[in-house]
């Protein structure tokens, strides 16, 4: 698993667009500071640019790089519910790019359990995207197998692992109302 880890991480830092195993399902990923990488993910799951991504990170230092976590009434519900599969929309930082926050004000991130998903981040030594795999409004791809037969020579990295125990999607919550969206 290491050599996987280390050939998705060396995919990252070259600009490329990974598949990897998140807690429900695979997760297509990239860099989220690399403009070309993230306009050629979107393209790859024909999705919106507006519609913005989730971010995943494996620590809280990590979430602040985009995320403004002062003065929030729910920041320790949050911190209590990572790592695991809950995604906030936390206020995101003025340098956060269009290509990430979409439309919003905010940036949508988590902490994930999945030891993949941290160990990507910890070695990327950053957060990444982590969009479900699959066409936009298509289920999402539940194995390395079948993240293969849909974006075969699209990709540049896929992890071949096991997604976690998950029955369903993140839960996404606005992190300054606490409302669940998902």
């Amino acid at each position: 698993m290491e050599n996987q880890i280390e050939n998705a991480v060396a995919a990252l830092r070259a600009g490329g667009v990974i598949a990897y195993p998140t807690e429900y399902c695979f997760g297509l990923g990239c860099d989220p500071r690399n403009a070309d990488a993230l306009a050629r993910l979107l393209s790859i799951k024909q999705r919106q640019k507006e519609q913005g991504v989730i971010l995943v990170a494996s620590t809280l230092e990590q979430v602040t790089s985009y995320a403004n976590l002062h003065d929030l009434e729910h920041l320790e519900k949050i911190t209590n519910s990572w790592p695991g599969p809950s995604t906030w929309l936390i206020p995101a930082k003025e340098s956060v790019s269009s290509w990430v926050k979409g439309r919003h004000t905010s940036v949508a991130m988590r902490i994930s359990a999945h030891p993949i998903c941290l160990s990507l981040c910890t070695e990327f030594t950053h957060p990444i995207v982590s969009t479900s795999a699959n066409r936009h409004g298509q289920k999402a791809l539940l194995s390395a197998a079948a993240v293969k037969r849909e974006f075969a020579e699209e990709l540049d990295f896929i992890i071949d692992a096991p997604v976690g125990n998950a029955t369903s999607a993140s839960t996404i919550r606005d992190a300054v109302t606490g409302e669940q969206l998902r």
